[in-house]
């Protein structure tokens, strides 16, 4: 099961600032700004981010109403899947994390009495591992391009039609124990800055716009990071 580390990352102040729940119209005082860039000028040093992605490629047998059936007996379960991938030939799982060693660092600053540090570097980690999904994504659809196929949209366990429970099923589709990556009682997965999903793979595959995405989750009417629809 292939596994992905050479993953560099670039993050902006404007990424971090929606991560936080502010948009680009937001007025944030000049001294965030900077903290945010101090921040980010110390991932390197302290090396506090360390992307790593672990994914497969699954042949679609067949699928029903509430499931898609895989190769080697194995299946993805939920009404979503098969509704929106209906033309899927394959299905690619992928578990994305930045590692624990940010995390460590945001519960040692407000242990420490620097709660705003500490909020701003959980921002920092949230947007790091959205922008590994994106390296990932990006680097999916130049393997499938040269079968002729595209890749669709991920999706996300907990969005309507796709169980949270799903997490322990795409856990056992990749080589989670590889990249360090686990599931907690309730479902969690930990490290937290961690990115379970799916993809659709075949000749043309549905692809929405972030605020499309947005519109599906199940937390859209009180995230504070979505995406409008302009």
């Amino acid at each position: 099961m292939p596994v992905i580390r050479d993953i560099s990352l670039s993050l902006k102040t404007g990424e971090v600032l929606r991560r936080q729940g502010l948009g680009e119209g937001a007025k944030v005082r000049p001294e965030i700004k900077i903290l945010i860039r101090q921040l980010l000028a110390s991932l390197k040093k302290a090396r506090l981010l360390e992307p790593v992605v672990a994914y497969e490629y699954y042949m679609v047998s067949s699928m029903n109403g509430s499931q898609m059936s895989l190769e080697g007996d194995k299946a993805i379960n939920g009404p979503l899947i098969p509704a929106i991938f209906p033309e899927a030939k394959e299905l690619a799982v992928l578990l994305c994390t930045i590692g624990p060693r940010l995390e460590k660092q945001v519960t040692d600053y407000t242990s420490q009495g620097e709660p705003l540090r500490g909020m701003l570097l959980d921002g920092i980690g949230s947007a790091a591992v959205d922008m590994t999904a994106l390296e990932v994504l990006r680097r999916l659809a130049s393997e499938v391009s040269s079968r002729g196929y595209e890749i669709s949209s991920p999706v996300n366990p907990g969005m309507p039609g796709f169980p949270l429970i799903e997490q322990w099923n795409l856990l056992g589709l990749v080589n989670a124990d590889a990249i360090g990556v686990s599931l907690t009682a309730s479902g969690i997965l930990a490290p937290r800055k961690s990115i379970s999903m799916v993809v659709g793979i075949g000749p043309k595959m549905t692809r929405w716009t972030q605020a499309e995405v947005c519109a599906r989750c199940s937390l859209r009417e009180s995230c504070h990071y979505k995406v409008q629809a302009q």
